[in-house]
């Protein structure tokens, strides 16, 4: 036995060592949540930011400058951590450091500007369609909550048709291009939407760590859905927390399903502990 997989400091409990080779560990409750427990207590924490995409909205205080640099961000948030950043800082540059004030009041030269803007799959484009997309929609509304929160009844356990409604209004101008629809996931598509659950993630969960902003509130945490990606869902079967072999909208599910049984009010909150022992090899 190794204590929690072969690393230090909490010495309350145990669990086997497990490799990337080892099948799945029995599942025990009380374990697991002082495991992520401590995890959380670890990783939520300002040190988490600057390796992270949030690091990006984080330059900003201003509300809508947060919201389009944090949709932005999250929709580049895939590949090399180090590559995400730069595209980042990147688009910060071609904004002149304020992104709301460019959407309002960009001219054409403005846009020849972003011409040159690649990253990985997503091109110029699409970077220009999101240009659009964020001035119709704030000549109109204040804050991107109501884009999500108005799909949303308060009853409701999750954000599932928030993330449909809101990908129905994106896509909603006239000339949005098909090859946009790729970088903008939607449950109807039994897509894990991960990179919008961050996105939500980061604008709704509250707490006094200083990484997720928390500046939504007709959207509760607990209606939050975990992103799911590769190192989550790794880590997650080693666990036992989920059973399926895909990272779909379905499996995402079943993992927040999980993680309510350790925190009802902010299940989202273990997405630190879940990601962050999968992309530094702690497994």
């Amino acid at each position: 036995m190794k204590e929690l997989f072969g690393w230090g400091g909490v010495n309350s409990y145990h669990l086997p060592f497990i490799s990337r080779t080892s099948p799945r560990m029995p599942y025990d409750p009380d374990s697991i949540k002082a495991l992520l427990d401590d995890r959380v207590a670890r990783y939520n924490s300002p040190e988490f930011i600057e390796s992270d995409p949030i690091r990006l909205p984080h330059r900003y205080t201003a509300l809508q400058d947060r919201e389009i640099m944090g949709l932005l961000s999250a929709t580049l948030a895939w590949g090399h951590r180090k590559s995400i950043l730069r595209s980042g800082e990147r688009l910060h540059e071609l904004f002149a450091g304020e992104p709301y004030r460019f959407v309002l009041e960009h001219r054409e030269q403005d846009l020849r500007s972003l011409e040159s803007f690649v990253h990985r799959t997503f091109q110029a484009t699409d970077l220009l369609y999101f240009i659009a997309f964020f001035k119709q929609y704030y000549s109109e509304h204040h804050s991107l909550e109501q884009a999500f929160s108005r799909w949303i009844r308060p009853e409701e356990e999750a954000v599932a048709k928030g993330l449909i409604g809101f990908h129905r209004l994106f896509f909603s101008l006239p000339y949005a291009p098909e090859r946009t629809r790729k970088h903008v996931a939607t449950p109807e598509r039994k897509s894990a939407c991960k990179r919008l659950n961050m996105f939500l993630r980061w604008m709704v969960r509250k707490d006094n760590a200083g990484v997720d902003f928390g500046l939504w509130n007709s959207i509760r945490p607990s209606q939050l859905i975990c992103p799911c990606d590769l190192h989550v869902g790794r880590v997650a079967r080693k666990l036992g927390l989920i059973s399926r072999h895909q990272n779909d909208w379905q499996t995402a599910l079943e993992l927040t399903s999980r993680l309510r049984e350790f925190d009802p009010a902010d299940p989202v909150k273990y997405d630190f502990a879940l990601f962050t022992m999968g992309v530094s090899n702690e497994f």
